[in-house]
């Protein structure tokens, strides 16, 4: 292999070396303006498109053990890739997609897996990151706050017996 591209492969292997997921697109019917667009779009979520020659790509993913993904490596490919948010990432592909009819997902891989384009569709169908986050720590307090409105409910009853006591004893 020529050094140029040897040069390319190391440069991809170095831009998915600390992703932890990577999405394969057909990008066909994208001009400049489009594809300006959908980077901008992808900046919420820091994740990156990029175009990249399947034959290259293919040596940079053996080269990293990615397995299976030889499949999506036909016609033009670009990669969204990223470390943060694969839902909200997902959630701006489906809705670029929908006005635009490009790119159209191919497959992907997350933390490892393949991943198919209708479970990539799944996943743009998730909340974002923050609410599931706030889900989850409200799922965690629930019971703490149930405890302490138990505990309160027994002190107020303690009170209300003490303070009836009281009246009685004043009544008298």
């Amino acid at each position: 292999m020529r050094p140029e591209k040897q040069a390319i492969v190391k440069e991809i292997q170095d831009s998915l070396a600390d992703t932890s997921f990577v999405i394969l697109t057909d990008f066909t019917g994208m001009d400049m303006a489009k594809t300006a667009a959908l980077r901008r779009a992808l900046k919420e979520t820091q994740a990156r498109f990029q175009v990249v020659p399947n034959r290259l790509f293919r040596v940079a993913a053996a080269e990293l053990g990615y397995e299976g993904i030889e499949s999506g490596l036909k016609g033009p490919t670009a990669l969204v890739s990223g470390t943060e948010d694969v839902a909200g990432t997902a959630k701006i592909l489906r809705e670029f997609a929908k006005q635009n009819k490009v790119p159209v997902v191919k497959l992907g891989r997350l933390d490892g897996e393949l991943l198919q384009a209708a479970e990539i569709e799944t996943l743009a169908t998730l909340p974002p990151k923050t609410v599931m986050q706030g889900m989850l720590v409200g799922t965690i307090a629930a019971p703490m706050s149930n405890l302490v409105g138990v505990m309160s409910q027994k002190l107020a009853s303690l009170l209300y017996v003490l303070k009836a006591a009281g009246d009685k004893k004043n009544a008298a």
